[in-house]
């Protein structure tokens, strides 16, 4: 009974562990429709960088999920 007690706690650590979260964040914030792009777009030139604003008009959007699809398509690199 230990045994599956141990192995259970460690397959738990790897899905836990940061850099898994990490790949599943960064898998989900570049999945945005077109749809969604054209209405962040029109929203962002309506109230700016409130995005809680913009996330209450996209269902299952989160205000965080939508700054960072912005600042990831619209960051200026020099």
């Amino acid at each position: 009974m230990a045994d599956l007690d141990s192995s259970s706690t460690s397959n738990n650590a790897f899905i836990d562990s940061p850099s898994f979260e990490a790949k599943k964040e960064e898998s989900l914030k570049l999945e945005f429709s077109q749809d969604e792009e054209i209405l962040i777009t029109k929203m962002f030139n309506l109230v700016g960088e409130r995005w809680s604003l913009i996330a209450g008009r996209i269902p299952g959007r989160t205000a965080e999920e939508i700054e960072k699809y912005w600042n990831s398509r619209n960051s200026t690199s020099q």
